[in-house]
């Protein structure tokens, strides 16, 4: 799923969060099972030209602790579990049945949430700064939706989406924690 001509999506260095209920395991290591923002002309237009939950267990941009499937983000030209580009200790593998996975963003700032969405609540694996990689601070995102392909359509990865929400703006972890309340009493 792609849509590049959208209203109101996030472009430039401004704000955005997003969380999507995938399930935690239908993965592989292709490229790239996303949901977000990406570029809006269906190409690679550079680092910080996207940005997207990425689900999945590909190693070869970035990747955390186990074998997978970890949460991380599409920035594009990289996946991100952290700071640095590569591995980063703190994105531990997770596959509960049904996942709320979350990547938010603004000017030099982003983070990685995830939990169960079927109970209990949500874990911070990253909050800091922009990855210590040229290209993605100040971000450069286009604004467009994806949904199981990557920025440039990349299409071999796999996945399950059931529920996903982008915002303008970047949203506290109080308002996550109570989305992610409404999303276990949903019963999944």
């Amino acid at each position: 799923y792609r849509n590049n001509a959208t209203n109101g999506i996030a472009k430039g260095d401004q704000p955005e969060g997003m969380y999507a209920i995938f399930d935690g395991t239908h993965y592989n290591g292709g490229c790239c099972f996303d949901y977000g923002n990406a570029e809006t002309n269906s190409r690679d237009n550079g680092n910080g030209t996207m940005e997207a939950i990425y689900f999945g267990n590909i190693k070869v941009w970035g990747y955390g602790t186990g074998n997978g499937p970890w949460v991380m983000a599409d920035l594009e030209n990289g996946l991100f579990s952290g700071v640095n580009a590569g591995y980063n200790a703190n994105d531990p593998s997770i596959s509960h049945r049904y996942l709320t996975a979350i990547i938010k963003g603004e000017p030099n700032h982003w983070a990685i949430r995830a939990g169960n969405a079927q109970s209990g609540g949500l874990s911070t694996f990253y909050d800091g700064k922009r990855p210590n990689v040229t290209g993605y601070n100040p971000m450069k995102k286009e604004g467009a939706i994806i949904l199981g392909i990557g920025g440039d359509n990349s299409h071999g990865a796999a996945g399950t989406f059931y529920e996903g929400v982008m915002t303008s703006g970047y949203p506290s972890n109080a308002t996550e924690d109570a989305v992610q309340a409404n999303i276990t009493a949903a019963g999944y």
